[in-house]
């Protein structure tokens, strides 16, 4: 159960009355940050807010947009992007949906097969910097090229992803054209490390603990995590169908404080053996807990120049606002669908992401707690404290508010 903060009863003074539902049914993907709903639901924080939160495991990211989509979910463990474009109606029915919290931030890391990552070692690769990895990548290209192979392949977990475009801003940012020097394809996060280990696919971007079990598993090797990609970089949001939110209003709000609770639990050193022991199990990851204890606490198995990586911000469940819905992580999003033509180029961007994203909804949600959230909206990345920490030295202002 959780520690000396407890479980309350829920109080319907404080939070405008009851939940118009009491069970609420979630989605999610057997990734490490499900965790803030695994949480709510197995040590009693959806209870003490007046809710029953029932988990349903889905295999991919396409599943989950469909039972959203379809009602068969009331609110899922979902991809930022993802969110975006089924309000857009791309790739799919146009489905308006909203992101009223964030689930983490960073989580994902890029995975190479050992094959590959000797020739990347060879051409250069030497862990100095986030591009290091990258810009070995480009001269192995080369040389493929030069001798007619094949292009390489690489896996991404759904077009409308954080890990599709931070892998295309990683490649590009070396001078990688995603689109003709190499071929990327959708696969299921839980099917990444199979089609690594069988040479379908030389690798991927995904989240964790997959990168960690490819190289627990011998046949690939870690070659840059998100953190040091994109410092506090956004990942999976919480998913509702607006019409869902319109209609139950007190049952979001008791759902978000819920969560936002579990996540801070999660995060604390302490709690780590017993979610990871939760996550452990075959309805939730399936993974082994000292696999999953290890990401939570940033250390990552390797052979590479440095070894074992000891990275504190590979996956933020609560500190540095990492629930907070920025509308910025939005327009940013919806920049990377203009720049790989996945939208319109005159996508309005800034209404999109006003539209989507809903801080209202989560300072609302939080203000019977006493929680401290931002007052703004939207956020720079890559200056001030986080200079050089995106994309190795790229600024994005996202011109909105």
């Amino acid at each position: 159960m959780p520690d000396s903060q407890g479980c309350r009863e829920a109080d319907g003074s404080a939070t405008g009355g009851a939940p118009e539902v009491s069970t609420v049914h979630a989605g999610i993907i057997p990734l490490l940050d499900c965790a803030p709903l695994v949480v709510a639901a197995e040590f009693g924080f959806a209870e003490k807010h007046g809710l029953r939160l029932e988990i349903s495991r889905e295999q991919s990211w396409a599943s989950i947009r469909d039972k959203v989509t379809i009602g068969h979910l009331d609110c899922a463990h979902m991809l930022g992007p993802m969110v975006i474009a089924s309000t857009l109606g791309i790739g799919h029915v146009r489905t308006p949906l909203i992101a009223p919290m964030a689930l983490g931030l960073n989580g994902n890391a890029i995975t190479v097969s050992s094959a590959l990552f000797q020739r990347l070692m060879a051409a250069g690769l030497d862990g100095t910097d986030v591009l290091s990895g990258a810009r070995a990548l480009k001269s192995v290209i080369e040389e493929d090229r030069a001798g007619g192979r094949p292009p390489l392949t690489f896996g991404v977990v759904f077009p409308f992803s954080a890990h599709n475009y931070e892998l295309r801003g990683w490649l590009a940012a070396a001078g990688i054209n995603p689109d003709f020097d190499l071929r990327l394809v959708v696969i299921p996060p839980p099917l990444m490390v199979a089609n690594l280990d069988q040479g379908l696919i030389d690798g991927f971007c995904v989240g964790a603990p997959w990168n960690a079990v490819a190289v627990e598993a011998g046949v690939g090797e870690i070659v840059a995590t998100k953190s040091r990609i994109w410092h506090n970089g956004p990942e999976k949001v919480l998913g509702v169908r607006a019409s869902w939110a319109a209609a139950h209003p007190r049952t979001l709000n008791a759902l978000i404080r819920a969560l936002v609770e579990a996540a801070q639990w999660v995060e604390r050193p302490e709690n780590r053996r017993a979610v990871a022991e939760t996550l452990a199990a075959p309805r939730y990851l399936g993974i082994a807990a000292p696999i999953l204890a290890r990401a939570m606490a940033g250390t990552l198995p390797g052979r590479g120049p440095t070894g074992t990586v000891s990275d504190p911000d590979f996956i933020t469940f609560f500190r540095d606002d990492a629930t907070f819905p920025w509308r910025s992580h939005a327009a940013w999003f919806a920049e990377q669908m203009i720049r790989w033509r996945q939208v319109d180029r005159e996508t309005d961007v800034c209404a999109v992401a006003k539209q989507v994203y809903r801080p209202d909804i989560y300072r609302a949600a939080l203000r019977p707690l006493r929680f401290a959230v931002p007052g703004a909206d939207w956020k720079s990345e890559g200056t001030g404290a986080a200079a050089g920490l995106f994309f190795g030295g790229a600024v994005y202002d996202p011109k909105c508010g």
